[in-house]
């Protein structure tokens, strides 16, 4: 990777425990230097220390069905300011109890909705739907032609794009397509596991703030993903959400450290 410089988006991966190994110790003499980042470092840590000591006594607790309803939209339907600061505060509950993974549920669960997050992640997860129970025309070019797909979707989406190894994983490249998104063009990767289960990888360019959550349609797929560095990436699928977020966070590594590394 070529060297960059460090922001407040570090500073949340380095807290969430996502922040490469190697950019460690270039993190922290980053901060050393900074004394208002540092000091904002601390000042989100003790936030986070704050949250989890004032809910310690229920962390260990299950998470009461009603909560539950109230946060996922199964409960009734209210949309008064009272019903929306109850849904804030489970919602908090539920991040706490959780832990402190960084994933923000979009508009059909947790966290705050950001509209072009949203849409983002409704695209992914459409194109999943569409396209990951085909058999035949899933994909436009297969894994073979692997390199003719990558330079073929790079120069249609604006990007650089790579295939991510996802074979520490389970998952082998199937293939890839070209789909339109919004106002652009989106590149979807399509991987199969051994016992046929898939998963995608939907790319696009995105000039929005950094962002990243989850987004579950009620009894449907989930998808991870990130705005980011001009990307925006999301990885979709059916599979138990502990082991979807691994691999997506394993896939847009590579395709970050991809987009970063000198041609």
């Amino acid at each position: 990777m070529t060297a960059r410089d460090f922001t407040e988006r570090d500073i949340h991966l380095a807290l969430d425990g996502e922040l490469p190994d190697e950019e460690r110790t270039a993190f922290e003499l980053w901060l050393e230097s900074n004394p208002e980042m540092k000091a904002r470092s601390s000042r989100f840590s003790a936030d986070r220390d704050a949250l989890r000591n004032a809910l310690s006594s229920i962390l260990d607790e299950p998470v009461a069905g009603r909560f539950t309803r109230l946060v996922t939209g199964d409960g009734p339907a209210r949309t008064s300011l009272r019903s929306r600061w109850w849904q804030a505060a489970a919602a908090a509950v539920l991040l706490a109890t959780g832990g402190t993974g960084g994933y923000i549920i979009g508009s059909h669960g947790i966290g705050v909705e950001d509209p072009s997050a949203d849409r983002f992640a409704e695209e992914a997860v459409a194109a999943y739907t569409v396209y990951a129970a085909e058999k035949r025309h899933a994909v436009e070019v297969p894994a073979s032609e692997g390199e003719h797909m990558r330079n073929w979707l790079s120069a249609r989406i604006g990007l650089r794009l790579i295939t991510p190894d996802l074979t520490a994983d389970g998952f082998q490249l199937v293939g890839g397509r070209l789909l339109p998104s919004g106002t652009g063009k989106a590149a979807m990767l399509l991987y199969e596991d051994a016992e046929g289960n898939r998963i995608s990888l939907f790319v696009t360019s995105e000039s929005g703030s950094y962002a990243k959550g989850t987004y579950a349609e009620r009894n449907g797929p989930t998808a991870v993903y990130w705005l980011d560095k001009g990307y925006g990436c999301a990885v979709v699928g059916s599979l138990p959400q502990e082991r979807l977020a691994v691999v997506a966070r394993n896939a847009y590594r590579q395709l970050i450290e991809g987009a970063e590394s000198k041609v």
